[in-house]
């Protein structure tokens, strides 16, 4: 069976795959511990494009869709299925449609912790703490809760709303978390790192 060391480079984190095992690092942070290995990477990130003796995915994938500026982590997402919506939650939160293979549109969320910070900038009475387990059917009793609130239903439901009977699948660092909002969905940690092998088997 062959190997695999695969670099996920996005504005804020650095997911690193090494046959099978998943770890993580600070952009700011980053160091390629692969250097004196073959791997393979996808960067979103403007300030490390370029990774000596990595072969980047980006020059090798096409995909089919009218969408214009569609970046390369969500490129590589929509090869992971077939049918069904994807949503990256991690510094943003994209959103994307796959018909039969192809990429019908999508959008683009704040992150939660952008959300955070944008209640923060407003006022400092306005330093929510993130509640994880929240009752979204019952009007908040005090901040902190209206701004959960707030948070969640900011970003579940525009994606609800195209959801409809499809399945929908989560990756990203704050996935799971919001995975358990949706009926029909599946938290997929490995989804990335997944559509990089599928990709590189048809190198």
């Amino acid at each position: 069976m062959e190997s695999y060391k695969l670099i996920d480079i996005g504005n804020t984190t650095a997911g690193f795959y090494d046959n099978g095992k998943i770890f993580y690092q600070k952009v700011e942070e980053f160091k390629n511990i692969f250097e004196n290995d073959k791997f393979y990477y996808i960067s979103v990130n403007q300030n490390i494009k370029n990774i000596k003796n990595g072969i980047n995915l980006e020059d090798f994938l096409s995909i089919d869709t009218k969408y214009q500026g569609l970046g390369i982590d969500r490129k590589i997402a929509i090869k992971a299925i077939k049918n069904g919506i994807i949503v990256d939650a991690g510094s943003a939160i994209t959103v994307d449609i796959v018909k039969n293979h192809k990429h019908k549109g999508g959008f683009i969320l704040p992150g939660i912790y952008s959300i955070i910070q944008s209640f923060k900038n407003i006022s400092p009475a306005l330093n929510m703490r993130l509640e994880k387990k929240i009752n979204l059917n019952k009007l908040p009793q005090n901040t902190n809760q209206a701004l959960n609130y707030a948070l969640y239903k900011s970003i579940i439901l525009p994606i609800k709303e195209i959801q409809k009977s499809q399945k929908i699948y989560f990756t990203g660092g704050d996935g799971k978390l919001l995975s358990k909002h949706f009926t029909n969905s599946h938290y997929r940690k490995k989804l990335i790192f997944k559509a990089m092998i599928k990709t590189i088997n048809y190198l």
